[in-house]
């Protein structure tokens, strides 16, 4: 089996062809910030998207024809369990119509639809942002107004609880993890038996990142909101984009924080490990939703390449179960695997609700 996988990112698409689970290439596309602030929302981008991986397929010399499935990265649609999703008339209308807002990932299943549909092979898309396991306890807040939601890297971390499964001699549905995925947002998810049962929102809640504010003091946002000071989009850029280390350093980047942490800025060191601190606290938090009954802790992300940061949170959470380190984000791989169980027989496809 043969199948193409789509990862579109705000300014580039990655592509990946895999013969089942061996992948051939993988490649990205980068895109003109110019061209793509030219279209009027995410949803338009799609044909321009199609163009650069026709044009990317016929230089890797591999004809769309040869593919037995097409995959995209699940967008922001409404609340729904994990799994891999056949890609429909009514789940690419949701993509357009973005429920959960506009993002790139939206276009993954849309474009997939579209080449699939020029070839007449089944679409997919898998694990996406939206993915919404959470029990209902989990989703109170405190005020009613406020519900908890879950939005968190699922695809890489249901990937990786796989992984370990497959480790161990055993089955996702059979283990109880705690993954935190550790990237420029973080996500820190207890999984029972197959389910991701709570998260923190990767947006607005949990530890603080390498651009996000993570949990912050209710009342002290509410007074910076009402400080006259700052428009509402300027405070969601301070607590999306702005928040974290860049807002502590200056930078976006674990690695030069670190290099400056090893060459002796002691401030550097204290968000580090700030930063570490924050995930571990998580980490036991998230222990208690499974009743300290935890097979396996896995750090995973971008920031897990990091052996001082894992390391670190490593210390403060060992007593509780074993710590995997899995690090990068292998989100590609994911969506090939999604895809391939349902076209060898190994699962069934699920169909979006509207």
């Amino acid at each position: 089996m043969k199948v193409l996988a789509i990862n579109p990112g705000s300014t580039s698409t990655k592509i990946a062809a895999y013969a089942n689970e061996t992948c051939l290439w993988n490649q990205g596309i980068e895109h003109s910030a110019s061209e793509i602030n030219a279209f009027a929302c995410v949803g338009d981008q799609y044909k321009y998207r199609i163009a650069s991986v026709l044009k990317l397929l016929e230089e890797k010399g591999t004809p769309l024809e040869c593919f037995d499935g097409i995959v995209g990265r699940g967008g922001l649609l409404n609340p729904l369990v994990g799994g891999t999703y056949l890609v429909d008339d009514d789940l690419v209308r949701a993509l357009h119509n973005a429920p959960g807002g506009e993002h790139a990932s939206n276009l993954g299943g849309i474009i997939a639809y579209h080449l699939g549909r020029s070839i007449n092979v089944p679409v997919y898309i898998v694990d996406p942002v939206s993915v919404d396991e959470m029990e209902p306890v989990a989703r109170l807040s405190g005020l009613p107004e406020l519900p908890r939601m879950s939005q968190s890297h699922a695809l890489n971390m249901k990937a990786v609880a796989r992984k370990v499964a497959l480790e161990r001699g055993t089955t996702y549905q059979d283990l109880n993890l705690i993954i935190a995925h550790l990237g420029g947002g973080i996500s820190v998810a207890p999984h029972c038996k197959g389910k991701m049962i709570d998260v923190n929102n990767a947006n607005n809640e949990g530890p603080y990142s390498l651009e996000r504010c993570g949990t912050l003091p209710a009342y002290h946002l509410v007074k910076l909101c009402f400080s006259g000071k700052y428009t509402e989009k300027e405070v969601v850029t301070k607590l999306h984009k702005e928040g974290g280390l860049f807002a502590y350093l200056g930078i976006k980047d674990g690695r030069i924080a670190e290099k400056r942490m090893n060459e002796g800025d002691l401030f550097a060191k204290l968000i580090l490990e700030g930063l570490c601190y924050q995930v571990a606290k998580e980490i036991g938090a998230m222990a208690t939703v499974l009743a300290g009954e935890v097979d396996h802790i896995v750090l995973t992300g971008g920031l897990a390449h990091s052996e001082y940061i894992t390391q670190e949170i490593a210390r403060r959470v060992s007593f509780i179960a074993p710590v995997r380190v899995i690090p990068g984000e292998s989100e590609m791989e994911a969506l090939a695997l999604g895809a391939l169980r349902v076209l060898n027989g190994q699962e069934n496809a699920l169909t979006y609700e509207v």
